[in-house]
C-alpha cells in the first residue's frame, strides 16, 4: 500500500472545486452506504479530499475518541448583536470586489462566527458544518494545549527551563533529549521529520500512522502507538536557532504535560478551560490504541465552542465571570517571540509574525493573534477591535498560505467595520 498522498492532487495553480461541488452531505448516506459513498480511515480517506469535507465533521463516526466534559454549570451565552455583516465586501487578491458570503463559498468555509464584544454579528454555516456538530481543529489544538502548558509554567508547575527528559525520560535518546520545555512551546527544535503535506513520504504521514488514523500496509511494523513513535525521532540541526513547524513538538509538549500533572489532556482541558468557560456542548480528542490524545491536532468541538475559547483569550483569560487564564500568559503570547527565528522559516503569507507558546502572533498595532489550523480552520482575535473571529473549514489545500489571500483581508476587513 503507498503512503497517503496530499489532500488534493491536483497542483495548486489548476482550478480548484467549489464549496458545492462535490455535495459533502452525500458521503456516507444509506444503509448500507454504496461503496463509492463510504469513507474509512482504513481507506485513508479522512484526510483526502473531498472526503475530507464530511469527515471533518463527522470524525468520531471513524475512528476512537475520547470525550472532553463540558461540566454541569450553565452554559456561558452567546447572545445575538442583531447586526449582520454578510454582504459585507472588501478587494480580493485580483482587486475586485468580494463579498464576505463569496470569499466563505471560495475558502470552503463549514461554519463562521464573528463576535464583537462578546456577542455573534454573524454565524453561519454550510457543507457539512452545523452549529451542534463537532468539527475537527485540526492545529488550533495546538494553541489551547500551548495555552495549558503556559498557564502551567507560570504557576509553577512546569519549568521552561528544563530539559524535556527531566519529565519524560523516554525521550532522553531521541532528538528531544537535550531541548528546553521553551523550545518546545515555541517550536525551535531541531529534528529530523517533514511536515509538507505535499509530499508523500512526509513523517508527518508515518506520525497519522503511529497514532491509527492512517491506513497501515499489511507489512507495516513500525510504532503502534504515540509513545512508540515520538522517542523513535532523531535529532537533525541545533535547538533554539530557528522557528520549524512540526506537529510532533505539540505531541512531546502533551506527553510533558500529562506527566507533569498525572492527567489526561481531556481531564486537563475539562477541568481548566472547557467547564469555567461555561462550553455548550462537550468536545472530543482523537485518541490512539492507548488512549493518548492527538495533542497536535485531536480536538474537535462546535465552532461556538471554539468562539468562547477565543473570546476568553481575547478577554485577557477572564470569562464566563471568571479568570481562567492568567492575564500574563495571555500577554506573554500577545508580546510574541523573536521574529528573526520565525522570518528564517519563509512564511510568505505571514510577514513580521512569530510563534509564542504554540500561537502565532502578528506584532501588529492591534496586538492581533492567531490559531491557524490546516485546511482553513483559524481563531483570529483583534484585542483593540474587540473581535474574535471562528472558523472551521475543508479547503481542498492543506497549506493555509493558499486560502490566506482570501482570509485575511476579509478579517481585516470585518475588524476595521466594527472596530470603528
Amino acid at each position: 500500500m503507498k503512503p497517503l498522498r496530499p489532500a488534493l492532487s491536483a497542483p495548486a495553480a489548476e482550478r480548484l472545486p467549489t464549496s458545492a461541488e462535490p455535495d459533502p452531505t452525500q458521503w456516507r448516506r444509506g444503509f448500507p452506504p454504496p461503496g463509492d459513498r463510504l469513507i474509512r480511515i482504513e481507506d485513508g480517506a479522512l484526510f483526502r479530499y473531498p472526503q475530507l469535507r464530511w469527515s471533518f465533521s463527522h470524525a468520531r463516526e471513524l475512528g476512537p475518541t475520547k470525550a472532553v466534559w463540558r461540566g454541569d454549570g450553565a452554559v456561558a451565552p452567546l447572545n445575538s448583536a442583531g447586526q449582520g455583516i454578510g454582504g459585507l465586501s472588501f478587494a480580493g487578491p485580483d482587486g475586485a470586489p468580494l463579498t464576505l458570503a463569496q470569499s466563505l463559498a471560495q475558502t470552503h468555509a463549514d461554519g463562521f462566527v464573528v463576535l464583537h464584544r462578546g456577542r455573534i454579528v454573524h454565524e453561519s454555516y454550510a457543507g457539512e458544518g452545523a452549529a451542534h456538530r463537532p468539527h475537527i481543529w485540526m492545529s488550533l489544538t495546538k494553541s489551547l494545549i500551548g495555552t495549558i502548558a503556559a498557564t502551567l509554567i507560570h504557576d509553577g508547575a512546569l519549568d521552561e527551563g528544563a530539559i524535556v527528559s527531566h519529565y519524560v525520560p523516554e525521550l532522553a535518546r531521541g532528538a528531544y533529549g537535550d531541548a528546553t520545555l521553551r523550545q518546545v512551546l515555541d517550536m525551535l527544535i531541531g529534528v529530523d521529520y517533514c511536515e509538507d503535506y505535499a509530499e508523500p513520504d512526509a513523517q508527518i504521514w508515518d506520525y497519522a500512522r503511529a497514532a491509527g488514523w492512517l491506513p497501515r500496509p499489511p507489512s507495516y511494523d513500525g510504532p503502534q502507538n504515540l509513545h512508540a513513535y515520538l522517542p523513535g525521532l532523531r535529532k537533525k540541526g541545533e535547538h533554539g536557532k530557528a522557528f520549524d513547524y512540526k506537529t510532533v513538538n505539540t505531541e512531546v509538549l502533551g506527553w510533558v504535560v500529562k506527566r507533569a500533572t498525572g492527567q489526561s489532556l481531556a481531564e486537563l482541558v475539562s477541568s481548566s478551560i472547557w467547564a469555567p468557560m461555561g462550553a455548550e456542548a462537550d468536545g472530543y480528542f482523537l485518541i490512539d490504541s492507548t488512549g493518548a490524545e492527538l495533542a497536535g491536532c485531536g480536538l474537535a468541538s462546535t465552532l461556538r465552542d471554539l468562539a468562547r475559547f477565543g473570546e476568553m483569550m481575547r478577554c485577557e483569560g477572564e470569562f464566563n465571570g471568571r479568570q481562567i487564564v492568567p492575564a500574563a500568559v495571555v500577554a506573554d503570547i500577545r508580546r510574541g517571540a523573536d521574529r528573526g527565528h520565525f522570518k528564517a522559516a519563509g512564511y510568505s503569507t505571514l510577514p513580521g509574525f512569530s510563534y509564542r507558546n504554540m500561537w502565532w502572533a502578528t506584532h501588529d498595532a492591534r496586538g492581533t493573534f492567531l490559531a491557524r489550523g490546516i485546511h482553513g480552520q483559524s481563531l483570529y482575535i483583534d484585542p483593540v477591535a474587540e473581535v474574535t473571529i471562528a472558523r472551521f473549514a475543508s479547503f481542498p489545500l492543506a497549506a493555509n498560505r493558499h486560502n490566506d489571500p482570501l482570509t485575511f483581508p476579509a478579517y481585516r476587513r470585518i475588524v476595521d467595520v466594527l472596530g470603528s
